[in-house]
């Protein structure tokens, strides 16, 4: 069996080396994806540069990056329970859009985390959704005041989240439900009403 020639063993060790090394220090970073470098030996989370954006990098292997997605995405909190002014429960459908600030990636990972929905988003949406449908009797949430309840919940949630590195981009009330006799009671005194002013115009018409 041929020997390997002396110089031969030590270049094939390198280049296994290097292999590992590159391997443990390179990552890919997807389309509508961000990274956010944690230096072991450096300070840990990096805040003051802009996050690794998307490509192909290298960093020292014994550091590591958290990747985030950065692009416009939604969660749906369906059947929440909340209640009206006069103290009628209402279950309400909410669908909202959001994406971390670019530029402050690092500062939400180092504050909020990955689970900065569930930490952040979430208890907000709910929180401010109570308030703000307290603020109204059924019959305007089922009538007249689903957009300026879309609109509260979106403003006042956005108060609180731009402080805390996260986009909010709307807020959407998919459904409004009463109960069922609460609904027909609605309905039919709407319908009366309609009536009313038909009457009205036939009679000023006559």
């Amino acid at each position: 069996m041929q020997k390997l020639p002396k110089i031969g063993l030590p270049i094939i060790l390198l280049a296994f080396v290097l292999i590992i090394f590159v391997s443990k220090s390179s990552i890919n970073i997807g389309y509508g994806e961000a990274g956010v470098l944690f230096k072991t030996f450096g300070g840990g989370v990096v805040t003051d540069k802009a996050p690794l954006s998307e490509g192909f990098h290298i960093i020292a292997p014994w550091n590591k990056v958290y990747i985030y997605n950065v692009k416009q995405q939604e969660f749906f909190e369906g059947n929440m329970q909340v209640l009206s002014s006069n103290g009628l429960e209402i279950s309400l459908d909410v669908s909202v859009l959001y994406q971390p600030i670019y530029n402050e990636l690092g500062l939400l990972h180092k504050t909020k985390g990955e689970n900065y929905v569930n930490i952040v988003l979430i208890p907000q949406i709910r929180a401010v959704a109570r308030s703000v449908v307290g603020r109204y009797t059924p019959e305007q949430l089922y009538s007249t005041k689903r957009d300026a309840i879309q609109n509260e919940i979106y403003e006042e949630t956005q108060k609180v989240v731009e402080n805390q590195h996260i986009q909010l981009n709307a807020v959407l009330v998919r459904d409004v439900s009463l109960p069922l006799a609460i609904k027909e009671g609605i309905e039919r005194k709407l319908i009366q009403e309609q009536e009313a002013l038909e009457y009205e115009f036939r009679i000023e018409k006559a």
